[in-house]
């Protein structure tokens, strides 16, 4: 009988050694889910630079196309120096009724994705790539953010002296909205929406239907 007992337990425990662990609250599918696009922020919250710091570092060890790791990252969190990006990009281009994002909900930090060479597919693959594991370490660690590509690219060059030419802006801070995915066939409606309470709709397509 205690052969067994013991016998039985070394099967549990080599089962648990086996069997993948995940930590709750930061599986990639919540990573995924709470990593939204946010255009508002609550400005009590700050980013300290070390936060947009670990958001670079995560670029160290995604792919990059022959391993050219082209990318290079200015980081703004100063309030005259994140006012002046704010000034000179375009958020919401699906609400441009609303003039987002609102007053009182700017982002409070901004990373500005530069490249050492120019556009390619590769490049764009790249900045993907870095782009989306940055927004997911900020998420991890209880931040939010936004994938900006409209932005005046001369004025943000010249404001900061960038040596490279920007080619993507991440907004960085405390997201303030409420932000609902919704199920959508493949051709539904994907472009989102906000409802009179505020409620920003994201329509995304089931995974079944992007299977052909």
């Amino acid at each position: 009988m205690a052969d067994n007992f013991l016998e039985n337990k070394f099967d549990e425990y080599r089962q648990r050694k086996s069997a993948p662990t995940t930590r709750s609250g930061h599986s990639l599918d919540s990573l995924l889910k709470r990593n939204r696009s946010y255009r508002g922020y609550d400005r009590a919250y700050n980013v300290p630079e070390t936060v947009l710091c670990k958001m670079v570092e995560t670029t160290m060890w995604v792919p990059t196309g022959k391993n050219q790791q082209a990318l290079r990252f200015k980081l703004v969190t100063g309030e005259e120096d994140v006012r002046t990006v704010t000034e000179n990009v375009k958020l919401g281009a699906l609400l441009p009724e609303l003039h987002l994002p609102l007053p009182g909900t700017e982002p409070k930090a901004y990373i500005i994705i530069c490249s050492t060479i120019p556009e390619c597919k590769r490049l764009d693959i790249d900045l993907g790539i870095a782009a989306q594991s940055m927004l997911l370490k900020a998420v991890e660690m209880g931040y939010n953010g936004l994938i900006i590509a409209a932005f005046n690219a001369r004025k943000i060059t010249e404001a900061f002296a960038l040596p490279y030419p920007p080619a993507l802006i991440l907004a960085v801070g405390k997201g303030a909205e409420k932000i609902e995915l919704t199920e959508i066939p493949a051709d539904g409606d994907h472009h989102y929406y906000r409802d009179e309470n505020g409620t920003h709709y994201v329509p995304k397509v089931r995974w079944q239907d992007l299977i052909i």
